[in-house]
């Protein structure tokens, strides 16, 4: 591979062809980020529930959402995911150069990529013509996913890695820069309230159908912009992933990646001293502060996955993680709980009740690996 700085990028993709092995880690990591939704999160809490241990109870605590500014691991979710996929661009789009496609053929690949998710956002939140448009709830997590990727997308094809990172600064400077200084009418300037902030003002106005807190959307348009930043992010770390710069081990590239994670959080940090903290409207400060997680995790697991080579801990999470989509949108259409309770529910019928719910909440989660691992064997992967 060749360095991805300014000066050796052939064109304003900013990144080299090269043949790159596909990170392992990435997937793990993905497959971690899922575990927590698919129903990892019910098997913490229920053991909290039924044990009192503290660390138990402080962990269930961790995956509960803040209502409004703050953060926990919970509020880490979903803007990881994000992440991962700008962290995946640098080498989806190589392998797409490498294979013979121009700029144009990218583009519209970005562009189909980050329609599709919208859409399979639109089905997950309502289903397939069941309700009508005003019932409808079009902003969506894989949405918000499609469009910042895609937006992030566009701006990796269109400019070098300087420009890339101009856009990165800016779109978090203007998006506070907007929320703070325009005024929101019977509200005025500077209202991060959910019924006052420009964001949900935008959001009513724009947005058709109904929004999910009523008169604010977390996943909404006008907050997709500093989301764009998020996928922006991914991408920095995917390219630092790809180079091959003399001397740049890979266990450099780690240390590197957790360096930018310690300078995400402290700037996050000092920002949400004057913008707070907040998924919902997903604030520069929570951008940086989501991403300097998100950086700490790909450093950890990219040190001891593909520098190290400890992979065999790592492969329930790779199971999930190569088909993280497909999971994500079939527990809309299969009653897992419905397989487990038929499964197990008399067996732990003469337990008490938290002991119960312990049991179902696992044999939900293995049902849904097991689920996972027959496709994996079978090569049978959801890719959009």
């Amino acid at each position: 591979m060749n360095s991805v700085d300014d000066a050796a990028a052939p064109a304003p993709l900013a990144i080299t062809p090269a043949a790159s092995p596909r990170l392992m880690s990435l997937d793990a990591l993905r497959g971690f980020d899922m575990f927590w939704i698919m129903g990892g999160e019910n098997i913490i809490k229920a053991l909290a529930e039924l044990t009192g241990w503290s660390a138990a109870v402080w962990a269930s605590q961790q995956l509960v959402h803040v209502k409004w500014d703050g953060f926990v691991f919970y509020d880490l979710i979903f803007p990881l995911f994000l992440f991962m996929a700008g962290v995946a661009m640098p080498f989806s789009l190589t392998r797409r150069r490498e294979q013979g496609a121009d700029r144009k053929q990218l583009v519209l690949q970005v562009v189909r990529r980050g329609l599709i998710l919208v859409m399979l956002g639109i089905i997950y939140n309502n289903g397939l013509f069941q309700k009508s448009l005003a019932e409808t709830r079009f902003p969506s997590v894989l949405g918000r996913i499609g469009l910042a990727s895609m937006f992030a997308g566009l701006i990796v094809l269109h400019t070098r890695l300087r420009g890339q990172i101009v856009w990165f600064a800016g779109l978090l400077l203007v998006y506070w820069a907007a929320m703070m200084l325009i005024p929101v009418p019977g509200f005025g300037a500077g209202n991060l309230t959910q019924e006052g902030s420009l964001a949900g003002y935008v959001d009513r106005h724009l947005i058709p159908g109904r929004l999910y807190l009523g008169n604010h959307d977390p996943e909404g348009l006008f907050s997709t912009i500093p989301a764009i930043a998020t996928a922006l992010l991914g991408v920095f770390a995917g390219t630092l992933l790809r180079s091959d710069r003399p001397g740049l081990t890979g266990f450099r590239k780690g240390l590197l990646l957790a360096a930018g994670g310690l300078a995400s959080l402290a700037v996050g940090t000092l920002w949400g001293e004057v913008f707070p903290i907040n998924k919902n409207l997903w604030t520069s400060s929570f951008a940086l502060i989501a991403g300097g997680w998100s950086l700490l995790l790909l450093a950890l697991f990219y040190v001891v996955i593909d520098v190290w080579n400890f992979k065999r801990w790592a492969f329930p999470f790779v199971v999930i993680g190569v088909n993280s989509i497909l999971i994500y949108m079939s527990e809309k259409f299969i009653d897992f709980d419905f397989t487990a309770n038929f499964l197990i529910g008399g067996l732990i019928q003469p337990l008490g009740p938290q002991v119960q719910k312990l049991w179902l909440a696992i044999t939900i989660v293995a049902i849904e690996w097991g689920f996972l691992y027959f496709l994996y064997r079978k090569r049978v992967f959801l890719k959009v």
